[in-house]
């Protein structure tokens, strides 16, 4: 009985990201209406799909689904955006700092092994770098705010890997070593080049 439901939600994926990539190019524009049945018809599904993916969409910042009006592209994504970046830059220097004082505190094997070797020890599966640091905080309320905000701007989020490899590794040092004052400098300035890039890509006159 789960194959259907499973079927559903791996279509609902398919359409928000086909959405999310519209709305990025510009293809949908700011307040523009997106209705399920035209959305449902182009992409030859029934509308539970549909609606999935626009209620995903809402939920990451793209789509505005107002009672008895519908869903329609958002005014103020770029806005949005911008602003949760910062409030992320602050609750992650935070989770840093916090880390430190924990010397990692569970997750400390795993931060040293990182601060030795990063590629090594990080091949992409399992929890992302942030999220380790997070947990590494001790702060259940703080790992569970930082992502839902990781989940909102996700789509914003641009860097150089191998820049932000050396920035994981050196953040990772100052943790396992108990700096907290470093480890919160070193995670603000890791994160200001996520919001450089943003503003380059998202913010024009």
């Amino acid at each position: 009985m789960t194959e259907p439901s499973s079927r559903v939600e791996s279509t609902g994926d398919s359409i928000a990201h086909a959405l999310r990539q519209e709305i990025l190019a510009g293809r949908l524009t700011a307040g523009e209406r997106l209705i399920e049945e035209s959305i449902a018809k182009k992409y030859g599904v029934s509308r539970v799909p549909v609606r999935e993916a626009l209620s995903r969409l809402q939920s990451e910042g793209f789509v505005t689904i107002v009672r008895y009006r519908g869903a329609a592209v958002s005014e103020t994504l770029v806005q949005d955006g911008r602003e949760l970046l910062q409030i992320r830059r602050g609750l992650e220097v935070l989770a840093a700092q916090l880390a430190a004082t924990n010397r990692g505190g569970k997750a400390a094997d795993e931060l040293a092994a990182l601060a030795q070797d990063f590629d090594r020890h990080h091949d992409g599966e399992g929890p992302s770098f942030h999220e380790v640091v997070a947990a590494a905080s001790g702060n259940r309320q703080l790992v569970e705010m930082l992502a839902g905000l990781n989940r909102r701007v996700q789509w914003g989020l641009g860097h150089n890997p191998d820049a932000s490899t050396s920035d994981h590794r050196a953040i990772a040092q100052a943790i396992v070593n108990g700096s907290a004052v470093q480890a919160g400098y070193l995670m603000e300035e890791h994160l200001r080049r996520d919001e450089r890039y943003f503003a380059e890509e998202f913010e024009h006159d």
